[in-house]
Order: C-alpha cells, then sequence, then structure tokens
C-alpha cells in the first residue's frame, strides 16, 4: 500500500522500472534514457534502470519487474523494445510507458507522445494518464501494431540476413532483389467477424494485420485501424503485375490505396492466416511462420498516454 504523497510531490516513493535498448534509433537510446532518468528521478519516483545484455534478458528482466508489482513498465526504445515489453505487461493491468527513441516510434506516434523530446515524453511519464487499449494475439503472443505477412515481410527477412549496407539502404536493395523473383503467394484466410466466419482464398501479394494503423515508421498499410474498437483490419493486396507492383507499392504505405482495385479491407475479431513458406513480422519483429490465427483482446494494454 502507498501512503496518500503530500500534494507537492506526488510521485514521492513510487516505483517505477525503465527498460533501455541503448542501441535503439543509432545511439539515441542511451541519450535519451540518460535525460528521462534524470526527469522522472527528480519528480520523485524511483527508478529501476534495466538494461539487457539482448531482448532475452531484457524479457525476463521486464517480467521479472512486472511479477515484483512496479507501478509501471517503462521503455526506452523504438517498436521493438515496445513489443517486448508489451509480452510482459499484457493482461496485468500494469502500464506500460515509452520514452521513444527507435527509428519507427510508430506506437508513440499512435499515442501522440512527443517522439524528440526525452524530457517531454518523461514529463507525460509524471503526469501518468492511462489509457486502455487492444492487442492482438496469436497465441501467447502480443503485438500493438501490424503484422506482416507476404511480400514486405519476405523484404524483411532478406535484410535482415544481409549484412551489408546499413539501415534503410538495405531494404531498398532487398526489395529490389525479392522484386525480380517474387511470385504471388496462395493464401487461406478465415475471417471471424463475431456474426460468422468465413474462407476466402487470393493469389496476393501482400497480407497484413493491424491492431492500429501503421508500422516501420509511419507506413500506414491498415489505414483507418482503430486502437480501441475491439477488431483487427486484414488488408490484401491481390495479384498484380510487377510493373503495377512496383508502381503502388509506395501507395501502399501512405495509407492512399482505396485507388487500387487490388485492396481488400475487411475488419475482423479474428483471422487465420495460411499460405506455403511465410514468415510473419509483428512490430517489425520476427514473429512466426504461417499458419497464425490472430485475435483481438479489447482492453488488453494499459498505456500511460
Amino acid at each position: 500500500m502507498h501512503h496518500p504523497a503530500a500534494p507537492d510531490h506526488p510521485v514521492r516513493g513510487r516505483e517505477i522500472a525503465l527498460l533501455t535498448n541503448p542501441t535503439a534509433g543509432r545511439g539515441k537510446g542511451a541519450r535519451h534514457r540518460d535525460a528521462a532518468l534524470l526527469r522522472l528521478r527528480e519528480s520523485g519516483f524511483v527508478v529501476r534502470n534495466l538494461e539487457g545484455r539482448d531482448a532475452d534478458e531484457a524479457a525476463d528482466l521486464a517480467r521479472a519487474c512486472v511479477a515484483d508489482g512496479v507501478e509501471a513498465l517503462v521503455v526506452c526504445g523504438g517498436d521493438g523494445l515496445v513489443h517486448l515489453g508489451v509480452q510482459a505487461v499484457a493482461g496485468t493491468g500494469v502500464p506500460l510507458g515509452l520514452i521513444p527513441s527507435g527509428t519507427g516510434n510508430d506506437v508513440a506516434r499512435y499515442l501522440g507522445l512527443p517522439r524528440t523530446d526525452p524530457v517531454a515524453a518523461a514529463d507525460r511519464i509524471i503526469a501518468s494518464r492511462r489509457r486502455t487499449i487492444d492487442l492482438a494475439r496469436s497465441g501467447d503472443r502480443w503485438f500493438v501494431t501490424v503484422l506482416a505477412a507476404g511480400f514486405d515481410a519476405i523484404v524483411n527477412e532478406r535484410a535482415n540476413a544481409m549484412t551489408w549496407p546499413r539501415g534503410q539502404m538495405r531494404y531498398n536493395l532487398a526489395t529490389l532483389a525479392e522484386l525480380r523473383t517474387f511470385r504471388p503467394i496462395h493464401y487461406t484466410l478465415q475471417l471471424d467477424s463475431g456474426s460468422g466466419s468465413e474462407t476466402i482464398e487470393h493469389e496476393a501479394m501482400l497480407v497484413a494485420v493491424g491492431n492500429g494503423p501503421s508500422f516501420g515508421g509511419g507506413l500506414r498499410i491498415t489505414e483507418g485501424a482503430l486502437l480501441d474498437d475491439g477488431l483487427l483490419d486484414v488488408v490484401v493486396i491481390t495479384r498484380m503485375t510487377k510493373p503495377k507492383l512496383v508502381r503502388s507499392y509506395p501507395r501502399l504505405f501512405t495509407g492512399r490505396i482505396d485507388g487500387v482495385q487490388e485492396y481488400v479491407h475487411r475488419r475482423v475479431r479474428s483471422v487465420t492466416i495460411a499460405a506455403p513458406g511465410i514468415v510473419a513480422y509483428a512490430d517489425g519483429e520476427r514473429f512466426g511462420p504461417l499458419p497464425l490465427t490472430v485475435e483481438c483482446v479489447p482492453g488488453a494494454l494499459e498505456v500511460i498516454a
């Protein structure tokens, strides 16, 4: 039990965990942590300053803090670290706070958090306003943004296998390399809208399942998805010619795809996606091979926004 604090020190003695990926955003993680940590401690929070040597250790630290009853888990990094933090807090009622310092920061974009000013982001943690949002769940794993299971996921696989060049250029090269040999993929989708389920099959370039509207730094593939409507947005880009894919590909990510006739958009409570040889990505992280069943879990995450 916390005793009521004196009004001039509203957070005195409250303990939170701050988990950092120091290499996020090409080193912004460490810089943003230092600025945020100072602000949080000055305001009276007791902050456990944590950093895993790798993702597994970071996940263990996050889970241990939640089990230990910290008041909030705050992550300082990009969407990859948000993804890791969500695995620890989903369904627990422990809120997730965010000091954005990645390259994408789509979750911060969703929540209207300051994306370049760690002190302003820390002030949001201090104010401690909570919001409840939906999560997507597949088995015992969760995601916040978008699950990609098509051409974009194949590009991700190739880019991850490349050691050169660094950064965005690697994705551009991987995209060009995959375009040369890419064939439409045969998908079977089982869609459950809540009032009934149907199975559809498509020869398609891409299938994306969005809890929110964007991923990968504002790529708005599931434009219109809402974080708290209890539904997932399923987008299918059906078979198109290579030249058309090259022309349309940038548009797929700006949210201006209604005019593309190959664009199919459905809202569902759950979806099962099957396709041969595809590894899905969610929140930009390798998520697992198809087939996968993804469901919306309403109100599964408390965030400090």
